[in-house]
C-alpha cells in the first residue's frame, strides 16, 4: 500500500548509486561544475554539499569539490534520499495528552515543537511523534493533523484518530464552530476591546512574513478581550474566527500592540524596565499560548471543551509585569477562566477599502 504522505515512487532512483563517465570535453572543469551538467536533476548547491559529505567517488577516492576532472574519470555517486522522502517516520517526541478517545486526542503543545515537517524542519515535529504514539495515524493524512500552531506559540490542539473524524473536524474549522481561544501578553495598553477584522496574506516586502493587505489577503477575523492591564503590557484574550498563518501575531502588530517577544512582528524598541526586558528576552518568544478549545465531538454530537493552564514561562513574565505594577508580585489566577461571554464586540479596526 502506498504511503499517504508521499509518492516513493518518484524517489526510487534518488537512493540509487549512479556511475558515470566524465567526458573528455569536460577536461579543466571544476568536479561540482562537471556534475551539474551531468545531472542536472540536481542544484549545484547539493551536488556541493554531496561531495563535501563524501557522497560522490572520483576513481573509487572521495572527491573533493574544488578539484579539476581531465575526462575518463570513473564517478560514483551515492546519492542520499531526499529529507521530505524520510520525513514522515515515527519519534518519541513529548507532548502532553489532554484528552483522548477512540476518535479523537487533545494535545496541549510545548512552545518550540514543529507541527508538521517541512523545510528545515524534517524531523522532530507533532507528526513524528505522534506516528510513534499511535502508529495507527500512519494512515490517515498528516497523521490526523486538522489544524496548527506556530513553532513558538504553545497550546491546545485537537488530532484526528480516524479518516471520518478528520472530515468532521475539518468541516467544523472551515464553518467557524471551532471555539479557539489564545491569551496573550501584547505591548503597550490596549484601551479597549474589539474585534480585528483586516485581510491577511504573504508581506510583498518579505516573503517570510505575513500582513495586513488592502489588496489580494485573505479574510481574517480576530476579537481581542482586555484581561488585564500592566505598566506597559496588555494581557488579552484572543478568539479567532478564522484561522490564518500568523493571524493573532499580525492584528496584534497592527493594531499597534504587538505580541512581547514576538521575533518576527515584535517591537524590540518598545519602552519598558530594566527588569520587564530581561524577563521578556528571557520568554524567549512571543507571548502567545492557546488556552481553550472548544468544539463539536465528531462522533457523539456532543460539545466539548478544554482548557489549558498558561505555562511556566508566560507565567513568570506574568510575575515580574505585575510586580513592576504594584510594587509586589501577585499570584496568577490562572483558573479564571470567565470567557463564556461571546456577547456584542465593538470593531476596533476594521480593513481599509
Amino acid at each position: 500500500m502506498s504511503h499517504p504522505y508521499d509518492n516513493s515512487e518518484d524517489y526510487n532512483d534518488l537512493s540509487e548509486n549512479r556511475v558515470v563517465q566524465i567526458p573528455t570535453e569536460f577536461a579543466g572543469e571544476r568536479l561540482d561544475a562537471a556534475l551539474a551538467k551531468l545531472f542536472p536533476m540536481y542544484s549545484r548547491s547539493r551536488l556541493q554539499q554531496w561531495i563535501k559529505d563524501g557522497h560522490v567517488l572520483l576513481n573509487g577516492e572521495p572527491a573533493l569539490g574544488k578539484q579539476k576532472v581531465y575526462g575518463d574519470e570513473q564517478i560514483l555517486l551515492d546519492a542520499p534520499p531526499p529529507p521530505e522522502l524520510t520525513a514522515f517516520t515515527a519519534e518519541e517526541i513529548y507532548f502532553p495528552v489532554v484528552y483522548e478517545d477512540e476518535h479523537l486526542l487533545v494535545i496541549d503543545k510545548p512552545a518550540g515543537l514543529v507541527v508538521h515537517p517541512a523545510a528545515g524542519n524534517w524531523s522532530g515535529t507533532l507528526l513524528n511523534g505522534l506516528l510513534h504514539y499511535c502508529p495507527s495515524q500512519a494512515q490517515l493524512p498528516r497523521a490526523g493533523i486538522v489544524h496548527r500552531l506556530d513553532k513558538d506559540t504553545s497550546g491546545l490542539m485537537v488530532v484526528a484518530k480516524t479518516q471520518l473524524a478528520q472530515t468532521d473536524l475539518v468541516r467544523q474549522l472551515q464553518a467557524r464552530t471551532v471555539k479557539r481561544h489564545y491569551r496573550a501578553v501584547a505591548d503597550g495598553l490596549v484601551r479597549q476591546s474589539g474585534t480585528i477584522d483586516a485581510a491577511i496574506g504573504r508581506d510583498p516586502r518579505n516573503r517570510l512574513k505575513m500582513a495586513v493587505l488592502s489588496f489580494g489577503g485573505k479574510p481574517a477575523i480576530t476579537h481581542v478581550e482586555v484581561i488585564e492591564r500592566l505598566q506597559n503590557h496588555s494581557l488579552v484574550e484572543c478568539r479567532l474566527e478564522t484561522g490564518r498563518t500568523h493571524q493573532i501575531r499580525v492584528h496584534m502588530q497592527k493594531a499597534g500592540h504587538p505580541l512581547a517577544g514576538d521575533p518576527l512582528y515584535g517591537n524590540p524598541r518598545h519602552a519598558m524596565s530594566d527588569a520587564a526586558r530581561e524577563a521578556v528576552n528571557l520568554l524567549g518568544r512571543q507571548a502567545l499560548h492557546a488556552f481553550r478549545l472548544a468544539l463539536v465531538h465528531p462522533a457523539t454530537g456532543e460539545t466539548m471543551q478544554w482548557k489549558s493552564r498558561l505555562p511556566a514561562d508566560m507565567r513568570a513574565l506574568l510575575t515580574v509585569l505585575r510586580s513592576e505594577m504594584h510594587g509586589k508580585a501577585l499570584p496568577l489566577d490562572d483558573d479564571d477562566f470567565d470567557d463564556e461571554d461571546d456577547g456584542d464586540w465593538e470593531i476596533i479596526y476594521t480593513r481599509e477599502e
